[in-house]
């Protein structure tokens, strides 16, 4: 168990996993058993699409390399924030749920194409993943549906010590910054970078496939910082990792994590909707987040599409 704390805020029949980029590797293990007549969601059970009911399970795409929002125990079994909060969502709607492991850059898409149900891997509500904009601002699909969950921000990341004396955005002009590819905070370092271009002191973003691979430039000293969501960020300052990095500076940017749905499946967005308010008024919400030591985060209803 980690704990950190956080700044308050308030079918596609397509089955391809493979061609939406999975890893390959099917999580299973947080499966639903309870009943209607146990727990009084009969008429949760009855919002689930007909297919999804009909399959039993909800096909869940995740990056299980993000603790504690999301990882792999040893055994290979999905655990965090994410697994268990769909896990709780599973047992409402009566419907086991399988995680599937795969590049984060790959979750919408995937879900666009209907080879997953859902993403849940802290992927943060945006107005542009909802039309279908990317990082570099052009239309790549049709966008998704976000059901908002959790509050986080960003926060830079860098090597212990802070040798470059990094103390804010624009400390990092000059320098360079390692992100994940695909991210918010891709984005946050690609804005910076413009407002340094205006200053003459050049900064170098790169964009790399895992935030491991950024956290590997910022503690060889290839990258002065690493821009990353506050729980995960805190998460890699704490001794079970390491002591090998800190945060400086201010909160950045505070956005919603969401579950990420097809804009075609509003039935199943209104269930997963309706599921998570029920989990919020019932302390199963609450008790999840307390786990995790990320009660700061909570939200207190479901809003769908309240990012910006």
């Amino acid at each position: 168990m980690h704990h950190f704390s956080l700044p308050r805020r308030a079918r596609m029949p397509g089955r391809a996993l493979a061609a939406a980029g999975a890893a390959g590797l099917l999580l299973s293990g947080c499966a639903s058993s309870a009943s209607p007549a146990s727990d009084g969601a009969s008429d949760l059970r009855d919002r689930v699409p007909k297919d999804v009911r009909k399959a039993g399970v909800l096909r869940i795409g995740s990056y299980l390399n993000y603790a504690p929002v999301e990882f792999k125990e040893a055994d290979g079994r999905p655990a965090g924030l994410d697994p268990d909060l769909a896990a709780a969502i599973g047992r409402l709607l009566g419907l086991r749920v399988e995680f599937t492991d795969m590049p984060f850059e790959r979750l919408i898409p995937a879900v666009e194409a209907g080879d997953i149900d859902l993403a849940m891997s802290a992927v943060i509500d945006t107005t542009d993943r909802q039309n279908g904009v990317d990082d570099r601002g052009r239309t790549s699909g049709p966008g998704v549906d976000f059901v908002d969950y959790f509050f986080t921000s960003t926060s830079i990341l860098v090597k212990a010590g802070n040798p470059a004396g990094i103390s804010g955005l624009d400390s990092l002009c000059g320098h360079v910054v390692a992100v994940q590819r695909g991210t918010v905070q891709a984005e946050i370092a690609t804005r910076q970078a413009g407002a340094c271009s205006r200053y003459d002191k050049k900064l170098d973003v790169h964009l790399l496939a895992t935030d491991e691979l950024a956290l590997a430039e910022v503690a060889d000293g290839t990258a002065v910082a690493d821009l990353n969501d506050y729980p995960v960020a805190q998460y890699n300052t704490s001794a079970a990792r390491g002591g090998r990095f800190a945060l400086t500076g201010e909160h950045i940017q505070s956005s919603p994590y969401a579950i990420t749905v097809n804009k075609a499946d509003t039935e199943l967005r209104t269930a997963i909707a309706k599921a998570l308010d029920r989990l919020i008024r019932n302390g199963e919400y609450d008790r999840i987040l307390e786990k995790w030591g990320l009660h700061t985060g909570a939200v207190s209803s479901a809003v769908v599409n309240g990012g910006r």
